[in-house]
């Protein structure tokens, strides 16, 4: 019997690390949905919003690259369909996916006390721990994005992998198989960072195997990796299935839709396979080269920044987690290996493949830092257990201490990013996230409009429209409709009618003015006079550098 088996006597009950790992899990959840919909939504968040809310109302739906991947749209127009449309409730799917992240640590649990692929059971237990109050993974747990459904179904797919690799088991190795496939499908669906993580995968796959045949294994390395490679293949039947899993949650979520449905055609199937990915690399690849190269050290300096502002418990930790795994006594362990690797990998591949520096980046690395981590967590219950077993007061204390300095500088880190002020010196605060509350407009605006006929809100000038019919009915939209954001998530929700106009002559010619006129706040001065009876109000729509002015008839 493996050591990884789950018929090795314990029972079907939960035991004490499950239930450990399920009260985790609800202190995550319950960390994400207080306030959830505190924060205005950032730009980013808004497009995600706006669309879902325009595929909910025609019911149409394709895949387009530079709206990033298919998931959250696919998922938010049923949520918002069946809830309505608020800020909370469209942040809801992230902070779902995010608070249920911390089961995933019990795919990495091993049956033993010292298991060689997976984690001891306090390991287990400080996994789901850090993945529930991780700063970064807290903030953008609550945030609109797909990068923590990509990181979390990334931690699964390996957790899947190392089931595999770890049991004799075939009915729980299938399971692992099948589960595997479908959190692959789901993270290729969530972010086009899903590349990011393919590299980093093969790329600490193959530092870990050095690893194995230096440190570890010598001349039985290559066998090692030959019954590795035998037990992910599996039989033909269970490698059918899997593909099978991946294929059907692949064209679930890159399926064109009409009408809210899809289409049994093998049009249907071809454009969400083949065309998908032609569609990809047209956008991603080919367009990149044609001018959206970046330089790489700035990006990286930035990421390595938001890291060590904002994780640098998590990365110390799993630094500890990594170098006493590597160079202490006894044989290392590939999952603490890999993990280091993958994250120490994401530091260079992430700042290459994004095109924007943003703080986001840092959870494709905190995420596989939480294995060497809990290695580390590990050490220190081993040290305070030993302690107490010599009545050692003095370890006792100074692993108390270490324990509460690094509770301490996680629960300061997550006060002051997670539900910390949007202001600059938030460093996972992205710039285009709005510094004012936006509640004031939503009741200003909807109260305006309330049986109003015809155009209900006008946009003014050039900065917000631009000089051809834009219909932003599907990405893409120009930029001047982009520079809107995140205004037409909000004024979707109230389903406000929208137009715009470039200039003070196209305002006049207007048979009557909209009830609404939103400009650049450089633009007060010269519409005050043209909106006699209107009240105006300055909002920033970002961090910096955007700010409006919203006529509202008074």
């Amino acid at each position: 019997m493996s050591a990884a088996d789950p018929s090795d006597g314990r029972g079907s009950r939960p035991d004490r690390v499950t239930l450990a790992v399920a009260a985790i899990t609800v202190l995550a959840l319950a960390t994400r949905f207080v306030g959830l919909g505190s924060r205005p939504f950032h730009w980013d968040e808004a497009r995600v919003g706006y669309w879902s809310l325009r595929f909910l109302d025609t019911g149409t739906f394709e895949y387009r690259p530079v709206a990033g991947g298919p998931f959250l749209y696919v998922v938010e127009r049923h949520i918002l369909g069946v809830v309505g449309a608020s800020d909370a409730t469209a942040r809801a799917v992230v902070a779902v996916v995010g608070g249920l992240s911390p089961l995933a640590a019990l795919l990495f649990r091993g049956r033993s006390s010292a298991p060689r692929y997976r984690l001891n059971d306090a390991e287990t237990v400080g996994m789901a721990g850090l993945l529930a109050v991780s700063p970064t993974l807290l903030y953008y747990g609550r945030f609109l994005r797909g990068d923590l459904p990509l990181a979390a179904s990334g931690l699964v797919v390996v957790g899947c992998v190392i089931q595999v690799l770890d049991t004799d088991d075939a009915a729980t190795a299938r399971r692992a198989r099948y589960l595997g496939a479908a959190a692959l499908a789901v993270a290729v669906a969530t972010s086009a960072f899903v590349v990011g993580y393919l590299v980093c995968w093969l790329a600490a796959a193959a530092l870990t195997v050095d690893q194995r045949r230096l440190a570890d294994a010598g001349g039985d390395a290559r066998a090692h990796l030959e019954t590795a490679i035998d037990r992910l293949r599996g039989t033909t039947r269970s490698t059918l299935g899997a593909v099978g899993v991946f294929l059907l949650v692949h064209l679930y979520f890159y399926a064109p839709r009409t009408g809210g449905a899809i289409r049994p055609t093998l049009a249907t199937a071809e454009a969400a396979s083949m065309g998908a990915l032609r569609t990809f690399y047209g956008v991603r690849i080919t367009g990149r080269r044609q001018g959206g190269e970046h330089q790489l050290l700035p990006y990286l300096s930035d990421h390595v920044e938001t890291l060590l502002a904002a994780s640098t418990v998590i990365l110390a930790l799993a630094a500890v987690g990594f170098f006493v795994d590597r160079y202490g006594r006894g044989e290392t362990r590939p999952v603490v290996a890999f993990h280091a690797y993958w994250a120490g990998a994401s530091l260079l591949v992430f700042p290459i493949i994004t095109e924007e520096s943003a703080a986001w980046l840092s959870v494709h690395t905190v995420a596989p830092a939480v294995v060497p981590a809990a290695a580390a967590v590990g050490l220190l219950v081993r040290y305070a257990s030993r302690s107490l077993t010599r009545d050692d007061a003095v370890g006792v204390a100074v692993a108390a201490l270490i324990g509460l300095a690094i509770a301490g500088q996680l629960g300061v880190a997550v006060m002051g990013t997670a539900y910390g002020p949007t202001t600059p010196e938030n460093p996972l605060a992205h710039h285009a996230q709005p510094a004012d509350d936006l509640d004031p407009f939503v009741a200003d605006v909807s109260a305006a409009i309330e049986g109003n006929e015809g155009v209900d809100v006008l946009f003014y000038g050039p900065t917000f429209v631009a000089n051809y019919d834009d219909n932003p009915d599907r990405p893409p939209a120009s930029d001047a409709w982009g520079n809107r954001f995140p205004l037409p998530w909000y004024l979707e929700r109230m389903g406000a009618e929208t137009d715009g106009v470039r200039d003070r002559a196209g305002l006049a010619a207007m048979a009557s003015t909209p009830p609404v006129v939103i400009a650049d706040a450089s633009q007060r001065s010269a519409l005050s006079a043209q909106l006699a009876g209107y009240e105006a109000n300055t909002y920033h729509l970002s961090l910096w550098n955007r700010e409006v002015v919203v006529f509202v008839r008074a």
